[in-house]
């Protein structure tokens, strides 16, 4: 996973994207995100849904990547901060959806 974070870093860099404007590539995150909505919403709308998806998550992963990059922040200790406030979360699921257990 890091050498591909650092592939796409460098990608970034090489393209001008380092000093993009991060609003403009947030914006290309939600693009992203939606491209998964559709195809888990309307699947039967792409020849190989399992393909587009596993398409929208990346090009999803690597907008993410770019943006923290251009916020001077490092992905993977962003990724570890989400990690230390879940590991010991507790809850269940209702109806498909974890509900944690503050909320519930």
């Amino acid at each position: 996973m890091n050498n591909l974070i650092n592939k796409i870093n460098e990608w970034a860099i090489s393209h001008g994207l380092d000093k993009g404007n991060p609003r403009v590539e947030w914006m290309k995150v939600t693009e992203e995100v939606g491209e998964i909505r559709d195809v888990l919403l309307k699947p039967t709308k792409f020849t190989d849904p399992q393909a587009a998806l596993k398409d929208a998550i990346g090009d999803t992963l690597v907008t993410i990547i770019v943006l923290a990059h251009q916020l001077d922040l490092d992905v993977t200790e962003c990724l570890g901060i989400a990690y230390e406030e879940i590991k010991n979360r507790k809850g269940k699921m209702i109806n498909g959806t974890f509900v944690k257990e503050d909320d519930l």
